[in-house]
């Protein structure tokens, strides 16, 4: 469908509490304010009809568009390139920094290169996912669009001498069109401002280099403390970016991808909304932004997630620890569907909102507990407080872990005893235990003790399938899953034991298709819902992990090394990805960025 441009034909932008999705054409099609899990603005990604969009392009476009970061930040440059002259959108938003704030600025700066270029410039807001219709007030200096409580303002960037823009006119919609002519040198373009009702003002072309030069300082000078100086500097420091325009500054938090309800297949129902921070995806984060040296990125997310653990709020039943929460903390992720819209290429429902927040899932415990003895090991340390929450928080898993759950991939086809739940519950007493030995801090060791050994000793009997000879998905099927990639990385079991170099074997043979990786077999249908996906990107680079813990180094490599050819244009990866290559999904996603970064770390400790 030409209404909608593929997934991976996106950049990110954003200010550290909220990101907007620029296309290849121009387009902003995706933005939600003031923060990451608001309602959009621009959501044409989910409805090329109604979503609203802010697109700006040639006036007669005559080849595909060109997009490219500027070097170590996460300004994005759109390139057009015709007969008559090259043209260039350069985006991005000034930072917002740590004070929650519903004034969030997204600027557009135009500039022709050389020879002419018209741009054409169509800016249609859909406030409250297309739920609220709007009043426009055009100016000449600028635009006020207005929804009940919701509003933007939108100022015009020009040279002091400059004439006003060439035509300009607002339609029965309550849009505004406009053309903006430019010859080499030229510099024009728009400052849109959420939250604000006006005065509109006539912003100087010096103020708008001001501004980007300003948002270049501040990634150029927050890269430079990364520490890395492995062999895939460029994909991990672009990750590390990308991960850090997906958190939400105020808390600490880090959203799971900024969008939502981006389906898994075309035209399937799987289109879940990720705008929320995730406890498994914070706990990996720790790893790494530790990893690369971003220890206050570090501090925050741990912080975040010892807020949680204080918190122990157990609302649904999902135990002291939901598996997602807000971005600020909150727990009502209440899911509903938009039925007005059509979804990503007719992939409905669109659903806003995540009824999954309140599952039992029992690894995120050990996730949680396995981030806090890594931090703690890097000097951020639980107070006493904190350590009588975490006592607490491993109370409730001796009395819980041995009871079926819903599991790591959030299926929602019933309870089963998954064996990665377990797993990660050996996790986190043994983390436990370590933390009390080793900080000599009060704890009931016996206890701790003999329900780890307790859950090792029933993986070993009931998590292995001896037809398979491999570690299985749940004790009630003999079906592989990747989440077990993780097994040998726990220190739940060795590389080298033959047990687990079955596994990977096994998983190899039935996961793995080159170099992409499914979650589990993919003819099967655990959630009930219909449709298939594609490989999960995020399980890719955790088998890179596994071949190069276990020796398999030269195949971890060569897997790697593949993977990164998935990457789109600028270096970002959705959930997933289809066999012909096509990205799939929420994007980018932070947990595949992530998992990059960590499979980079350990592929340079193995050669």
């Amino acid at each position: 469908m030409a209404d909608y441009p593929p997934i991976a034909e996106h950049g990110l932008i954003g200010d550290l509490q909220t990101a907007a999705l620029v296309a290849t054409d121009g387009s902003i099609d995706w933005f939600c304010a003031p923060r990451f899990d608001s309602p959009s603005i621009f959501g044409s990604l989910l409805d090329a009809d109604s979503g609203g969009y802010f697109r700006i392009s040639p006036v007669n476009p005559e080849s595909p568009a060109r997009q490219l970061y500027v070097p170590d930040t996460a300004v994005l440059v759109t390139r057009f390139m015709t007969e008559a002259g090259v043209g260039e959108i350069i985006d991005f938003m000034p930072i917002s920094g740590k004070t929650q704030t519903d004034q969030h600025r997204l600027v557009r700066v135009l500039r022709c290169v050389r020879g002419t270029m018209t741009f054409r410039v169509d800016l249609a807001p859909r406030f409250d996912y297309g739920r609220k219709s709007h009043e426009t007030n055009l100016t000449e200096n600028g635009v006020v669009f207005e929804a009940g409580d919701d509003a933007i303002t939108v100022h015009l960037v020009r040279e002091p001498d400059d004439a006003r823009l060439a035509r300009a006119w607002v339609d029965e919609g309550g849009d505004v069109h406009a053309e903006v002519p430019l010859n080499a040198g030229d510099l024009r373009g728009v400052v849109l401002e959420t939250g604000t009702r006006g005065p509109i003002r006539e912003i100087r072309a010096a103020e708008a280099r001001r501004l980007l030069d300003d948002t270049v300082h501040y990634w150029t000078t927050w890269l430079d403390q990364s520490t890395y100086q492995g062999r895939w500097r460029e994909a991990v420091e672009r990750s590390a970016i990308t991960l850090k325009l997906m958190t939400y500054a105020p808390s600490g938090g880090l959203v799971a991808a900024p969008t939502a309800a981006l389906p898994e297949q075309i035209g399937g129902e799987r289109n879940w909304d990720y705008r929320y921070t995730w406890v498994r995806d914070a706990s990996f984060s720790v790893y790494a932004l530790l990893g690369l040296g971003f220890t206050d990125e570090a501090a925050d997310l741990g912080r975040w997630l010892a807020d949680r653990v204080d918190e122990q709020a157990d609302t649904k039943g999902s135990g002291p620890l939901q598996i997602m929460y807000r971005v600020d903390g909150s727990s009502d992720l209440s899911e509903e569907t938009l039925e007005h819209w059509r979804g990503y290429r007719d992939s409905a429902p669109v659903r806003i909102g995540n009824g999954a927040a309140g599952q039992l899932q029992l690894d995120i415990y050990g996730e949680a507990m396995d981030s806090l003895a890594f931090a703690d090991r890097h000097g951020l340390s639980a107070g006493h407080r904190g350590w009588r929450k975490i006592c607490d928080l491993l109370a409730w898993l001796c009395d819980n872990w041995d009871q079926p759950e819903e599991g790591i991939w959030e299926t929602r086809g019933g309870r089963q005893d998954f064996t990665y739940g377990r797993l990660m519950s050996w996790v986190a007493l043994d983390r436990g235990i370590r933390l009390a030995t080793e900080r000599s801090r009060p704890a009931p060791l016996s206890r701790w003790v003999r329900e780890r050994d307790a859950v090792y000793d029933q993986i070993m009997q009931l998590g292995w399938s001896p037809s398979r000879q491999a570690f299985r998905q749940h004790y009630a099927t003999d079906v592989l899953d990747s989440s077990l990639l993780r097994m040998s990385g726990s220190g739940f079991i060795v590389p080298t034991d033959p047990m687990w170099q079955s596994t990977l074997d096994a998983m190899t043979a039935e996961l793995v298709t080159d170099s992409l990786v499914y979650r589990y077999d993919p003819t099967a249908s655990p959630d009930g819902l219909r449709g298939s996906e594609g490989t999960f990107s995020l399980c890719t680079f955790n088998y890179v992990e596994a071949l190069a813990r276990s020796g398999r180094v030269g195949q971890a490599r060569l897997t790697f090394a593949k993977m990164l050819t998935y990457a789109n244009h600028l270096g970002l990866y959705s959930e997933e990805i289809a066999l012909t290559g096509e990205q799939l999904g929420n994007f980018p996603q932070a947990f595949t960025h992530l998992a990059l970064i960590n499979a980079a770390l350990v592929l340079d400790a193995h050669l």
